[in-house]
């Protein structure tokens, strides 16, 4: 379950009790009159089932509770009580699988950003990925995957497509556009100075690789391999699981044809340079048409099951 904090300015209290009181899947309701200082007014707790818990949010929104006072919450670890054992069993729909939408949206607002931080991650990243691709070590591959950070602005591009919100699509956008181009920048100059330390040879980054050939020669499954890690980026992201494989499934598509890109144009491959490109836009074309259609489709059956019971939360 969800549990709810709210400022509520003291003239809507009664209207935010009447949307909370009675309503399947809420429980433990608590008012404290004039507890809230700033902004001021009356604070109230309550706690929710994941599958109420977008339309009771839309219904503060259209109180204005959001405006005028604060919403705040977090997810329950532990809860021992009757009344949240019925609340759950009266909430429709599976709430380990619901998609709360507000909480989506704050989620990835942050990790769409483009910041300093991100940018080192990046690049970090990228450049683990061309050690691997050089020494042909799945290790390093994995372990690129798992530091890429381009999850965050993935998701965001399809959370800002699906829910018609533009500011977060372009910054997500743009955070891909520049994140992307400058880790590989400086992954090429990691690779020319390693290479003119004798660390990377011509003849490793021309080495037949049958393990890691998918980076470079994008093929008949490239795309089918794009639409599942975004169909599975978006599940672990709108539910309860495998949150901490989010990632992974995203970046091992991305992290390392950016590498093997930065590479080959190290050492003037441009066969390679080409190949690589083309497996990047395949991958995240695909990432973000799949995981835009995944939060659609669950967006939109979210909506019909639960229209009829929260009338009040739009």
């Amino acid at each position: 379950m969800l549990h709810l904090r709210l400022i509520v300015p003291a003239d809507r209290t009664g209207e935010v009790c009447a949307l909370l009181e009675g309503r399947p899947g809420t429980a433990h309701l608590v008012v404290l009159p004039g507890a809230a200082r700033d902004p001021a007014g009356d604070v109230v707790m309550c706690d929710v089932a994941r599958s109420v818990a977008d339309g009771l949010l839309k219904g503060l929104r259209g109180l204005g509770v959001d405006e005028r006072g604060a919403v705040t919450g977090d997810t329950l670890e532990l809860v021992l009580s009757r009344s949240a054992r019925e609340a759950e069993r009266e909430a429709p729909g599976e709430n380990a699988d619901t998609v709360v939408w507000e909480a989506v949206v704050e989620g990835v607002r942050d990790k769409a950003a483009l910041t300093p931080v991100f940018l080192v991650f990046m690049a970090v990243a990228v450049m683990l990925g061309a050690c691997g691709v050089v020494l042909q070590s799945d290790t390093l591959i994995v372990g690129a995957m798992v530091v890429g950070p381009d999850f965050g602005p993935l998701a965001g591009l399809c959370v800002g497509l699906t829910g018609r919100d533009p500011r977060l699509a372009r910054r997500s956008l743009a955070t891909l556009a520049v994140g992307f181009p400058a880790a590989m920048l400086l992954t090429t100059l990691f690779s020319l100075l390693m290479r003119a330390t004798g660390q990377f040879t011509a003849a490793e980054s021309e080495a037949e690789r049958t393990s890691t050939a998918f980076i470079w020669e994008p093929g008949h499954l490239a795309l089918t391999v794009a639409l599942l890690a975004g169909v599975a980026g978006m599940l672990s992201l709108t539910s309860s699981k495998s949150e901490a494989l989010t990632g992974v499934a995203i970046s091992v598509t991305t992290v390392p044809a950016a590498a093997n890109t930065a590479v080959a144009l190290a050492f003037g491959n441009l066969q390679q340079v080409g190949g690589s490109l083309l497996q990047l836009f395949v991958n995240v074309a695909g990432i973000v048409a799949a995981g835009t259609l995944t939060l659609a489709v669950g967006r939109r059956l979210l909506t019909r099951r639960r229209g009829h019971a929260w009338p009040h939360g739009g």
